[in-house]
């Protein structure tokens, strides 16, 4: 996680904190900073065991300068959520209270471990968009008791994005004229990012409390669904789909 330890220029910083600044004062936007490890799949155990040593550290000494969630998908991403208000937010010394308390040394020895679990690390931005989601009871990342996701990746290109858009909202408002009971969260693509894309994001109990969902889901909302859904397909640069799941016990929020 040496990125998450150095932060972005200050270059950077000036350049684009307005406009993000200006995304985070819309109602219907909320900021995430991802920090990615692309996990040697040799190396996922020890991976672990020192991400649960470094929220240990975490908790014993309160660190108020860190907020994150974590996923890891079925191909050994592990992903580190973090709200933000702005870019500046990617700045600050995140880890300096953490490495006073635990000394230096044992600072630098659990993230030198830690760094010789991959190879390839990244950090990009995404924005939650509140009105493309479809939560109706209220919208949250952790659902009780639903730590199973897939995450679909709808690539799109700067010619279309308006078009898809409007798939989106007529998927959207479909489901929510039905009374749909499977929710899901749409993120929006942004600073770091190679290319842009929608990534919706679908919570289950577990693989087959999904797979019922989505039958019981596309019997309610009838032929109108294939034909919207296969609409906005055709209007896509690429399409992924990944499996994976939330980690609780890698996560970390603070005690005030």
């Amino acid at each position: 996680m040496r990125t998450l330890k150095t932060g972005l220029t200050s270059l950077f910083l000036l350049l684009l904190t307005g406009a993000i600044g200006l995304a985070q004062e819309d109602s219907n936007s909320q900021s995430y900073w991802i920090h990615e490890d692309v996990v040697k799949p040799s190396k996922v155990a020890d991976y672990e065991s020192i991400c649960k040593e470094l929220t240990d550290n975490l908790k014993k000494h309160n660190i108020q300068e860190l907020n994150a969630i974590v996923t890891n998908t079925e191909d050994d991403r592990y992903l580190w959520i973090s709200p933000i208000a702005n870019m500046a937010d990617i700045d600050k010394p995140i880890f300096k209270t953490l490495m006073e308390k635990m000394g230096s040394e044992a600072f630098s020895n659990l993230f030198n471990r830690m760094d010789e679990c991959y190879d390839i690390e990244q950090d990009y931005i995404i924005h939650l968009d509140k009105a493309l989601s479809y939560m109706p009871e209220g919208i949250t990342q952790t659902p009780e008791g639903e730590d199973y996701r897939k995450f679909f990746y709808f690539h799109i290109t700067p010619g279309n994005r308006v078009m898809v858009k409007k798939n989106m909202e007529a998927i959207t408002n479909l489901f929510a004229s039905k009374g749909s009971k499977l929710y899901y969260r749409v993120y929006k693509s942004g600073f770091g990012n190679r290319g842009e894309f929608y990534m919706v994001a679908v919570a289950a109990k577990n693989a087959a409390d999904y797979s019922a969902k989505v039958d019981s889901n596309n019997e309610l909302l009838g032929d109108e669904w294939p034909k919207l859904y296969n609409e906005l397909r055709s209007n896509l640069l690429k399409y992924e789909v990944f499996s994976g799941r939330m980690r609780p016990d890698m996560a970390y929020s603070p005690s005030k």
